[in-house]
């Protein structure tokens, strides 16, 4: 059996290149006692894997979580026919001991899990509002911006596969939600599927003035998936005591490590205002992983939570699907279908 696999092959300059990756193909190895043969149904796509990258070594399989089926196992814990979430990376198999594996952004033991039954839910919502960028949503919202009903949260980078989940999320919790992204249709998506109460194109609406416009008396919590200039802009607007849940920085992630962008200052804002602003990784919240699953889950079953997802087609389409993201070419969790 052939498998294939994409190796890191050169570290980023700027904008990630198709030629920054190598496309080999590979015999897949025997399953030995202990083993299980792994074949990768969804591959995922995240902004994350840029700044991670420079922690890559060349030569190495390409960071990446993946829904995957077993379709061989010597192992007790896995049986023909499971569904698995795990960073397998970009690779078609893996055959590896479940006990062993490693998450290679953090280098520590990460076990496979085996997806429990989502109710006719596709499984690859296990990369997305049933995954990681579901729990972001749901734990950065929550544990950090310790929302009130009432109160108002924006959200930046709204339309993708964090920020919609975000929206919806402070929705249910009773928050007035604003959300900013990038086209026309995205702004339309947010107010008519997502139930935003405002949404501006950044591109064509100044940042302050939609604020002015959407919340006259300020912010109180801001959700941030983009930094820059355009995060200095709705810091200036929020109220006392305003909290503030830093998820990313996509507007600087292709940028100069030795040109890094610059923004307006924001300790004026965080001083006289008395702002809490702190950064996250959701695997801090491993430890109650199950409970953002299952509780974004019964959102869905109630029809609270809607989501979108981006599907390309064929394992050779991951670098088209990754390139993507930077391009704001998708809607929603952005997902390879192998």
């Amino acid at each position: 059996m052939k498998g294939k696999r994409f190796v890191f092959a050169k570290h980023f300059d700027g904008v990630p290149k198709k030629s920054d990756f190598e496309l080999v193909e590979e015999e897949v190895p025997p399953v030995k006692d202990g083993e299980v043969l792994f074949q990768a149904l969804f591959i995922s796509v995240d902004p994350y894997m840029r700044p991670y990258s420079a922690r890559i070594q060349t030569g190495t399989t390409m960071i990446g979580e993946q829904v995957a089926r077993v379709v061989e196992s010597k192992h007790p814990g896995y049986k023909v026919g499971d569904n698995v979430v795990a960073y397998f990376g970009w690779r078609t198999h893996t055959v590896l001991n479940p006990d062993k594996n490693i998450n290679p952004l953090d280098n520590k033991p990460s076990k496979p899990y085996i997806l429990p039954d989502f109710g006719g839910v596709s499984l690859s919502t296990a990369l997305g509002v049933l995954g990681m960028p579901g729990n972001t949503a749901y734990f950065g919202l929550t544990k950090l911006c310790e929302p009130k009903p009432g109160e108002v949260l924006v959200v930046n980078g709204a339309a993708g596969a964090v920020g919609s989940l975000v929206g919806q999320i402070g929705k249910i919790l009773g928050l007035r939600v604003i959300g900013f992204a990038g086209s026309d249709d995205k702004v339309k998506l947010l107010k008519e599927k997502y139930n935003f109460d405002a949404a501006f194109n950044y591109k064509t609406k100044d940042v302050t003035e939609a604020l002015k416009e959407a919340a006259p008396e300020g912010v109180d919590c801001f959700f941030d998936n983009v930094g820059g200039v355009m995060s200095s802009a709705i810091i200036s607007c929020m109220k006392l005591y305003g909290r503030i849940a830093v998820c990313g920085s996509i507007s600087a992630y292709n940028d100069d490590p030795k040109k890094p962008t610059l923004a307006p200052i924001i300790q004026p804002s965080m001083i006289f205002k008395q702002l809490k602003m702190e950064g996250f990784v959701v695997s801090r919240w491993l430890n109650i992983w199950q409970e953002g699953i299952a509780q974004n889950l019964q959102y869905i079953k109630e029809g609270k939570l809607k989501y979108e997802e981006t599907v390309y087609e064929g394992f050779e389409k991951i670098f088209d699907a990754f390139i993507g993201l930077f391009k704001g070419e998708n809607t929603g969790k952005a997902v390879v279908k192998i």
